[in-house]
């Protein structure tokens, strides 16, 4: 197949890493792959395109605003003629897109097009869960979206959470599959084997605990600061918090509040988390919610410790219901407290944590996608089939 992904852009989080893989996957496989971006950049530092797959920038303009950049549901939509132009000039045999600013943007720049590209639609997010408060609540956002989302032929959810979720949306039995996020395994062993970077600035000792993520609401980094200031009256802690975002200064002043300024360390992006996350004494995820977690799995296969919120969804099913980490309510500082004391004391076993990590290959994503574009090439293939004539009597 000649297969088109598309996103907002290739730096950044999960969503982005996951494409970056399975790219590399489909390419390997013998397909032509190629990967547009909304936003024109150049991968992540310390990342780079996969071998044999081409790259197109469509570069919206809107991206370039600095009051703009953390607001891709805003940017990603303004690149849809360019994508249509795109699809019209290009032809490719199935289209992949993720998240939800680009899943929206995919399914009208085709319908614009008017090719009839097979389109599959991953779901990276519960849509109640993330849009379903506030004014997004009020607008209807997460039922509109879902009904978009099925004018694409085929839909493929990170987690079993994130498809009942739509499920429960659309009130059917629409074709959904379940393929969970994949984690490059030798990346993270290469990653672990290396030095942090950058130092810990001062003088602060003891333990330390990790969380990874872009400094943004959803992330409840506020929560996790409330949380060690409660046990760090108690024992010597540090925390480290790798991501950059719109909350940075807003942590950084209740840190200074309840006096955890010299014991909270907030680099910004690190290219590289796993040097990182092998050496800490605990990993932390204390999302409101979660399509799956990358980073928890990430920490995992570091063979971290790992407490994380129970919130939808994602980290049930990686933990497998509590058995290879702790889970605590979301939004609960005394709660994530107690969680983190008891596993920071408890034993641990790494070689546990790093063989559940295993179960989640590249190959097996690979797969689930591969079967999910087939299934719709067929879906579409039918959908463009002319119908067959009624069969009439005979003619006097």
């Amino acid at each position: 197949m000649r297969i088109t992904l598309f996103l907002s852009a290739l730096a950044g989080g999960g969503a982005q890493r996951r494409m970056l893989l399975l790219a590399r996957g489909f390419a390997a496989a013998g397909h032509a792959v190629e990967i547009v971006t909304a936003d024109g950049g150049s991968p992540s530092p310390g990342t780079s395109l996969p071998p044999g797959v081409r790259h197109r920038a469509l570069a919206s303009p809107l991206a370039r605003l600095p009051w703009l950049r953390h607001r891709r549901g805003l940017w990603v939509p303004a690149v849809l003629p360019q994508l249509a132009a795109h699809l019209r000039r290009s032809r490719p045999d199935a289209l992949l897109a993720t998240s939800t600013p680009a899943n929206a943007t995919a399914i009208l720049a085709r319908a614009a097009a008017g090719t009839g590209t097979p389109l599959v639609v991953s779901l990276n997010l519960d849509l109640e869960a993330s849009l379903g408060r506030g004014l997004g609540a009020a607008l209807g956002l997460p039922r509109h979206l879902a009904r978009l989302y099925h004018r694409a032929e085929m839909r493929v959810a990170i987690s079993e959470g994130v498809a009942h979720g739509f499920r429960r949306l659309t009130g059917d039995a629409v074709p959904i599959r379940t393929v969970p996020n994949p984690i490059d395994l030798e990346a993270v062993r290469r990653g672990a084997a290396a030095e942090p970077e950058p130092a810990w600035p001062g003088a602060a000792a003891g333990p330390f605990l990790l969380a990874c993520g872009k400094l943004k609401p959803q992330k409840d980094f506020a929560t996790l600061i409330r949380a060690v200031a409660l046990l760090a009256a108690e024992r010597p802690l540090r925390l480290v918090v790798l991501g950059e975002g719109e909350e940075r200064r807003r942590l950084l002043a209740l840190a200074r509040d309840l006096g955890l300024a010299g014991r909270l360390f907030l680099p910004g992006f690190v290219a590289n988390p796993f040097a990182w996350m092998a050496r800490a004494s605990l990993f932390v995820l204390s999302s409101r919610f979660e399509g799956a977690s990358n980073v928890l799995l990430e920490a995992l296969a570091c063979g971290c410790r790992v407490v994380a919120t129970d919130c939808p969804s994602g980290p049930r099913e990686l933990l497998a219901g509590g058995r290879y980490g702790r889970l605590v309510p979301p939004g609960d500082p005394p709660a994530l407290a107690a969680a983190l004391a008891a596993a920071l004391d408890e034993p641990h076993d790494p070689a546990r944590s790093r063989h559940r990590a295993a179960e989640f290959s590249v190959e097996r994503a690979v797969a689930g996608y591969l079967e999910a574009l087939a299934e719709a090439r067929r879906r579409a293939a039918v959908r463009r089939r002319p119908p067959v004539p009624l069969l009439r009597g005979n003619a006097r």
